[in-house]
């Protein structure tokens, strides 16, 4: 029986040429995917006060959210947002004002009125001396405690702040954190 055998050719300069750039190539292939993806510093938010103020401007088009690119400030203090259609220049000053007045007009995010309540909570809890645990963000509600001892369940939903000292029972509703974790017996804490 004949078996064939394989003989190794001498390999020509182009030939090294091309398996070193090959594997330059897979080389940087591999960084580039292990590199993060980028995130997009423009919320959605963002993107539609940035749509609503060029909008309201002299730019030709008529801007969506979507439309909007990216914005930044060059150093004569002149903004250029960047839309799928062309660029919009504003002066930095007047740019700030109008970003002012749109988002004054927008509903409170999510995170904002999450933000909002923690810090009236902390500021009640800190006048009665009392701490609280994990807050729930959904639900905003969590555990009120002096010490270790626990006062009552506080938290806030569309009828406003309210608080029971039980986990389950009715709920006490009240006008801000501090009535609703007095009507939870907690009296101010005083300096001794």
């Amino acid at each position: 029986m004949t078996y064939p055998t394989l003989t190794q050719q001498a390999l020509d300069q182009q030939a090294i040429a091309q398996q070193e750039l090959d594997g330059l190539l897979e080389a940087q292939a591999q960084t580039v995917a292990l590199a993060a993806p980028s995130k997009d510093p423009l919320t959605d938010r963002d993107r539609t006060i940035i749509a609503t103020v060029v909008s309201q401007s002299d730019y030709p088009h008529d801007c969506q959210p979507q439309d909007v690119v990216t914005i930044w400030i060059n150093s004569d203090g002149i903004v250029w947002v960047k839309m799928s259609h062309g660029f919009a220049r504003f002066h930095k000053e007047p740019f700030k004002a109008a970003v002012a007045e749109v988002k004054a007009t927008l509903p409170e995010t999510p995170r904002e009125r999450n933000e909002r309540l923690s810090a009236e909570l902390e500021t009640a809890c800190t006048k009665f001396g009392l701490w609280h645990g994990e807050i729930d963000w959904v639900s905003f509600s969590t555990k009120v405690f002096r010490g270790k001892d626990l006062v009552g369940f506080v938290g806030c939903n569309d009828e406003g702040w309210y608080s029971r000292p039980r986990q389950y029972g009715r709920n006490r509703i009240s006008d801000s954190a501090s009535t609703a974790i007095a009507s939870l017996g907690a009296r101010v804490a005083v300096a001794a």
